[in-house]
């Protein structure tokens, strides 16, 4: 007899209903008709800057109504099957209704996690850093995984990424690594990596084959629009050009195309490698030098500003966020939501972040 999940969609109705006021669905929709109607204004596209803030405004609205609509519609195609199968005993119709119900629980998971994101710069870009922390070249080589999980996961978000610097290692792994990662609520999604990460296993480059703990530091800072004003005084910055060391397109490694900014009041350096063109390494580093350089401004006159990036502590022994351990056993567990998992490869080798990530965040607002 075919099974009646009528309780579980009666659940998931519910969370629909908490949905759509969460999304404040009737404002953005009428929200996105009102700049739908700008859009078509004479002029509208001679203000570049401002077209274009407009324009992912608007598709940002777009993406929360599509989402919104096909929850609505995996929930009517539920309904449906669960009502064929009780009439027909047809257990195809059973199971096509709890695919649709576990599809429908996903998505609904995803609008849940999109309305805490109302930070000022959630829904937008991500600048992530990654640097060795203790364990000598142990944590070059962490850091290398760890930045490798994050480009994974990117992938699997639909994200793009853009290297800006990955040096490599003296003997293995990289020296640091900073990347700028491009998509919907990217940096809501990834402030839950900002902090200590903490690896486990035996190491590979010790002959007795012992086991170490090394450590990496991550930060991640939002790409600020180029409507927010940070005051940077050319005569403050000390820049250097020097040949690249590591791989990149046509010219790199041959000229003198990487550039190092040093913001002499703050001590506050910033490097970029990857791009082609020492002009464009240039303004790649003052990219990041803007958003760390903000960040600091807001530090001294707003206390709120571990919201945009969390405490930045030394990653060492007792600070970490996560733990990943290889040996003796498999297990990732994050130290302050609790989540964990055993599968420590779909996490390091196949960027299987989501349930840490959307952790996390049950656990910050909660």
């Amino acid at each position: 007899m075919a099974e009646d999940i009528q309780p579980m969609l009666n659940d998931l109705h519910e969370r629909l209903v908490q949905a759509r006021s969460c999304l404040r669905l009737d404002e953005k929709r009428e929200e996105l008709i009102n700049l739908e109607k700008t859009f078509t204004k004479p002029g509208f596209w001679d203000d570049q800057q401002m077209a274009q803030k407009l324009s992912k405004q608007a598709a940002d609205l777009r993406s929360d109504i599509a989402c919104y609509d096909n929850a609505l519609l995996l929930y009517d195609d539920a309904i449906a099957a669960n009502e064929l199968a009780l009439l027909e005993n047809d257990d195809s119709f059973a199971e096509e209704a709890a695919r649709n119900a576990s599809k429908l629980a996903i998505v609904l998971d995803e609008i849940e996690l999109s309305s805490w994101f109302d930070g000022d710069y959630d829904k937008g870009d991500a600048i992530v850093s990654v640097n060795p922390g203790q364990g000598g070249l142990e944590a070059q080589d962490w850091a290398d995984m760890l930045f490798k999980m994050y480009l994974r996961y990117a992938q699997r978000k639909g994200w793009n990424v853009e290297v800006l610097d990955a040096p490599a290692g003296e003997v293995i792994g990289i020296d640091h690594a900073t990347f700028i990662v491009s998509g919907y609520n990217a940096y809501g999604m990834l402030r839950s990596e900002q902090g200590t990460h903490r690896l486990v296993r035996i190491s590979p480059t010790d002959e007795k084959k012992r086991r170490q703990t090394t450590f990496a530091g991550v930060e991640v800072m939002p790409v600020l629009p180029d409507d927010i004003e940070v005051d940077i005084n050319p005569a403050d910055l000390r820049i250097d050009v020097y040949r690249s060391s590591g791989p990149g397109g046509q010219s790199v490694n041959t000229t003198d195309s990487a550039v190092r900014i040093t913001h002499v009041p703050t001590n506050t350096v910033v490097t970029c490698q990857n791009e082609k063109s020492q002009l464009q390494n240039k303004e790649s580093a003052m990219k990041i030098l803007r958003a760390r350089l903000y960040e600091l401004e807001q530090a001294k006159r707003d206390a709120e500003i571990a919201e945009l990036r969390g405490t930045k502590t030394e990653a060492s022994w007792g600070q970490q966020i996560r733990n990943y351990v290889l040996y003796p056993y498999q297990l990732v567990k994050d130290a302050r939501s609790g989540v964990e998992t055993g599968n420590a490869t779909s996490v390091l080798d196949d960027g299987d972040l989501d349930a840490f990530v959307v952790g996390y965040h049950r656990w910050r607002v909660g």
